[in-house]
C-alpha cells in the first residue's frame, strides 16, 4: 500500500511540473493545458492523501489476532504429529 502512496506522489509531481513547464515557457505556447494538467496533478495528491489517511484508519480488528478455538499449543509446522511420524 505504501507503493501505491510513493507512486501516486511522483504522479503528481510530474503532472505539477508540467503544468507548471506549459504555464511558464512561452515556446510550448499552451497556456490553456497548464490548468488540466494542474488539475489532474491535484486529483493525484487527493488520490494519495485518500489512501494515507485509509491506510491510517485501518487497524486490525481483535478478531483478527485471536487463536481459533482449540489450537492452543499446536505447532503449525508440526502437521504429521498426530501419527507419530515427523
Amino acid at each position: 500500500m505504501k507503493e501505491d502512496i510513493a507512486l501516486l506522489v511522483i504522479v503528481f509531481a510530474v503532472w505539477a511540473a508540467l503544468a507548471l513547464a506549459y504555464a511558464t515557457v512561452p515556446l510550448f505556447a499552451m497556456p490553456g493545458y497548464a490548468h488540466v494538467w494542474g488539475w489532474g496533478s491535484l486529483i493525484f495528491l487527493l488520490l494519495a492523501a485518500v489512501i494515507g489517511i485509509a491506510q491510517r484508519r485501518k487497524t486490525p480488528s481483535p478478531a483478527d489476532s485471536a487463536t481459533p478455538e482449540g489450537s492452543e499449543g499446536i505447532d503449525s509446522n508440526d502437521r504429521f504429529a498426530s501419527n507419530g511420524t515427523k
